[in-house]
């Protein structure tokens, strides 16, 4: 049996412009719009991370260090939502790592986005799954905050970008997020 995570979260910014930050973060034209306007996406990326030392003497030296992830992802712009699935595609018998992440628009609140994450993780090397799916569980927890952290520099960067030159005098120069009111970036 494998490893299962799940983690809620609440950002003080609007669905768009999370939206928007998170298309910020890998370029990508390939996208597809399906007939009820929802934008689909498939992105490949690559992961490096070291091996835990029990693992380098398991393993042997000449393994590859990289992971390679594919992920699907979906925004429909009715439901406010932003849905990722992403699978590694590599590295498969050593550990399969699964993941779900909703960004969904706060209808209560406007200027907040919840965000829920799921990780499901597996093993298939005999004797030693428990161990390597609990590696794989910690090492996932410690790489969303890592993460998170990525979504909110590309906020603030997305944030100092949209802002126009202040004059001096101007009293809210540090505002951490722009106003909810500011519409999103047009995507082709």
């Amino acid at each position: 049996m494998g490893r299962y995570f799940c983690n809620e979260s609440e950002l003080n910014c609007a669905w768009d412009r999370i939206l928007s930050a998170f298309w910020q973060r890998y370029p990508n034209p390939f996208r597809e719009v399906t007939p009820d306007n929802c934008l689909l996406s498939r992105r490949l990326f690559t992961k490096t991370n070291l091996l835990p030392r029990w693992a380098e003497r398991v393993f042997p030296s000449h393994l590859n260090r990289s992971v390679y992830i594919v992920e699907d992802s979906v925004v429909d712009p009715k439901a406010h939502t932003l849905t990722t699935h992403t699978l590694n595609v590599n590295h498969t018998r050593f550990m399969t790592v699964v993941e779900r992440c909703v960004f969904h628009g706060v209808e209560e609140r406007p200027s907040w986005t919840q965000i829920r994450r799921e990780a499901w993780i597996t093993s298939g090397v005999f004797g030693l799954s428990r161990p390597i799916q609990k590696f794989g569980l910690a090492r996932f927890k410690s790489n969303q905050v890592k993460s998170m952290k990525g979504l909110e520099y590309a906020l603030s960067k997305l944030h100092s970008e949209s802002q126009p030159s202040r004059i001096h005098g101007d009293q809210d120069q540090d505002s951490p997020l722009p106003p909810a009111t500011q519409k999103p970036q047009e995507y082709s």
